[in-house]
């Protein structure tokens, strides 16, 4: 069903009253989206430095290792979930178009996972996440073009000042890295194309790496200089696993809570993240930042706060609607 026809007047008419327990379960799918978010963004802090950690694998073997330790994680996150019934009605139930759409925005997960292994210790962790911090405010801006959704005053002013942080860091520095372009630009088209599609969290991350694993699988085996790391060392080997089983659960929980909240407050939420990597970026990876970024940062945060606040307002707003009903 399309979103313009949710919000016809004509089917405005025909509702049904609301019931009482309409605004609770509201709240309650609000909250659970709003966990979902937070443990999926401290698991990517997480594995943001599974790259210095993997020394002396280079960041691109870290991100193949990551794919095909990810592949099986997943398949034992179905397996736990019993999603395996549910994977094959879905996957039987695609024409080929659907297929054709499916596949689409493929590459730009791969392309993202594999900068978010590689950056850390390349140089560009800060300007990666400075990517992320972009990324939210593009979900936003999506969420009001393509899926009509509304923002009220202190959502327009945080947005106003998140993206003044990031004119003046175009402004001061003369231009934006490619690293940060890459994450903002093309991270949401992967995210709407999936909420478009409707594409269950858990199915569709299944078929992006049943695309990237045989492949990554392919270059270690050609490059087999890291099988030998990893199999030489049990610290290694054990936190390869460990990669692949936080990758999934990161991956299905973000995803699963990009379909669980509007747009916007998902966009917004997703700031913690680059929070985290701007810190590790810092205080682990001890990557150097100017006043420059430093200004930008500060007035993105600026705009993060507001948009905490409204959450935790309209939050207020959905506990009382449900207690009075």
């Amino acid at each position: 069903m399309s979103v313009s026809s949710v919000l016809s007047p004509s089917s405005i008419v025909v509702r049904p009253k609301v019931t009482t327990s309409e605004p609770a379960t509201a709240a309650k799918k609000l909250r659970f989206g709003v966990v979902l978010a937070l443990v999926s963004n401290v698991l990517f802090g997480v594995l943001y430095l599974y790259s210095h950690w993997l020394a002396p694998l280079s960041g691109t073997q870290v991100f193949l290792w990551r794919m095909v330790a990810m592949w099986f994680g997943l398949v034992g996150l179905l397996a736990v979930t019993q999603n395996f019934g549910q994977l094959k009605a879905f996957l039987m139930g695609l024409n080929k178009q659907q297929w054709v759409l499916l596949l689409l925005p493929t590459p730009i997960l791969a392309s993202q996972l594999w900068l978010f292994m590689w950056a850390p210790i390349n140089g560009q962790a800060v300007n990666t996440a400075m990517g992320y911090f972009l990324f939210p405010l593009m979900m936003v801006l999506i969420g009001c073009v393509v899926f009509k959704e509304t923002l009220n005053r202190l959502q327009w002013a945080a947005i106003i000042v998140a993206a003044a942080g990031v004119g003046l860091q175009f402004w001061l520095a003369g231009s934006v890295s490619w690293a940060t372009a890459w994450v903002c630009l093309t991270y949401p088209i992967y995210y709407g194309l999936r909420r478009w599609q409707g594409v269950p969290a858990l199915m569709g991350l299944f078929v992006d790496l049943s695309v990237i694993a045989p492949i990554a699988l392919g270059f270690l085996l050609w490059q087999n200089s890291s099988i030998s790391i990893v199999m030489g060392s049990m610290t290694i080997g054990l936190l390869v696993i460990g990669l692949g089983m936080i990758s999934a659960l990161a991956m299905q929980t973000n995803l699963k809570a990009s379909q669980v909240l509007p747009m916007n407050t998902f966009g917004m939420l997703s700031y913690l993240e680059p929070a985290l990597m701007f810190l590790l970026s810092i205080f682990v990876l001890h990557e150097a930042v100017n006043g420059t970024m430093i200004a930008s940062f500060a007035l993105i945060w600026v705009g993060v706060l507001l948009m905490i606040v409204n959450a935790i307002r309209a939050s207020k707003k959905s506990h009382s609607t449900a207690i009075c009903d």
